[in-house]
């Protein structure tokens, strides 16, 4: 038994849907990112945590794991071309750590896949830059990206000047 006391459920919001995304292009930004070891204990993956930055799946977030220590070297080399088109999208070329990949805008594009227990989740097919009203369409079918949009966890003190603008 767990102790609750002092929790009050009128207090915190309600949870987000945790189906998968619509297939489809969406302008995010790289939230964190970090080294963890594999489940057979063998390798490292970067993991990445995506947030969408606009239309009605601003806020939500995607994940990307990169293998990037491998004894599987065809594991490698994607996660190695993955990285690269991460990094080709944000304009960093040569980053020393995955923070220099954070809070920069890409496009990405997104694909549903269907396991074999038929639930669906998520896999990034492409990475590409965005600019400001370049005309890229997201999956809603809203307008393009405006330049606007900041994460919804940016802090307040800072909500006038989005994380990639500082």
């Amino acid at each position: 038994m767990a102790n609750l006391a002092g929790f009050d459920a009128s207090q915190v919001p309600e949870q987000q849907e945790f189906s998968a995304l619509p297939e489809g292009q969406y302008v995010v930004i790289a939230t964190a990112s970090e080294m963890k070891p594999t489940k057979s204990g063998t390798g490292q993956f970067l993991q990445f945590t995506f947030e969408v930055l606009d239309g009605q799946q601003k806020g939500r977030k995607l994940w990307a794991r990169l293998n990037l220590v491998n004894p599987n070297q065809t594991a490698v080399d994607i996660a190695q071309r993955e990285l690269g088109a991460i990094c080709r999208a944000v304009n960093v070329i040569k980053p020393s750590n995955s923070a220099e990949l954070h809070n920069k805008p890409m496009l990405i594009t997104v694909a549903v896949e269907i396991d074999d227990r038929k639930r669906e989740s998520n896999i990034i097919k492409k990475y590409r830059p965005v600019s400001v009203g370049s005309g890229a369409p997201t999956a809603s079918g809203d307008a393009p990206w405006s330049g606007q949009a900041a994460p919804a966890a940016a802090p307040a003190a800072a909500a006038g000047t989005p994380p990639w603008a500082r």
